[in-house]
């Protein structure tokens, strides 16, 4: 994805203070579910064969690729395959991978991308490659998502925009959402998505 035909990243005061609560608040939480992190880790790594952390990369900041962490949650193959999206009782998620996507415990290596600067505890969600660049020509300004970091949670989650994208329109809903965020963004409004992502992460809504 070219950065040519992305607008430029904000450059605002608050960007700085976001970074500096996002290492504040990322540091404090690894340290204090190490425990969790270790056990979740050891727990992919002896139930199925297999690395514990899924690596992918996604398109951050300005539209370049960076390394996402999450705990694996499907069966490892050696066969090439296609990128197919996640569906509801999918025979590839494995029965932990179940309860860590039901209950977002899958994303918790995120935090380490949020230690690292790749991403921020709010901001669009990342997608992988093949979603970005196939809705990039079909949805007006989809690109306008670079100019943040992209999150853990973000406004289009807690608005009930998340899991499978199975169709143009459901992208759309998720674009604007995050369009909106972008242009609407500060620390009040990171605030707000993150005590409002609590009740999401509860209810699991379209977290399969």
């Amino acid at each position: 994805m070219s950065s040519a035909t992305i607008n430029p990243p904000f450059e605002r005061p608050e960007f700085s203070i976001k970074r500096v609560v996002d290492l504040a608040i990322s540091a404090i939480a690894i340290l204090a579910l190490l425990p969790l992190l270790t056990l979740l880790y050891v727990a992919v790594k002896l139930t199925t064969p297999g690395p514990a952390l899924f690596v992918q990369a996604r398109y951050g900041l300005g539209g370049v690729p960076f390394k996402c962490y999450k705990y694996r949650t499907m069966y490892v193959t050696r066969e090439p395959s296609t990128f197919t999206q996640c569906v509801r009782d999918d025979p590839r998620v494995t029965p932990l991978g179940k309860i860590l996507r039901a209950t977002s415990l899958d994303e918790l290596p995120q935090l380490f991308n949020v230690f690292l600067g790749s991403m921020s505890l709010v901001g669009p969600r990342p997608h992988p490659l093949k979603l970005d660049d196939d809705f990039a020509g079909q949805i007006h300004h989809y690109r306008d998502r670079f100019r943040v970091k992209p999150g853990i949670t973000g406004l289009a989650q807690i608005m009930g925009s998340r899991g499978e994208t199975a169709s143009l329109g459901d992208m759309e809903r998720r674009i604007a959402a995050d369009r909106s965020y972008v242009e609407n963004q500060s620390l009040a409004l990171d605030l707000g998505i993150l005590c409002a992502t609590i009740p999401c992460v509860i209810k699991g809504t379209n977290a399969f």
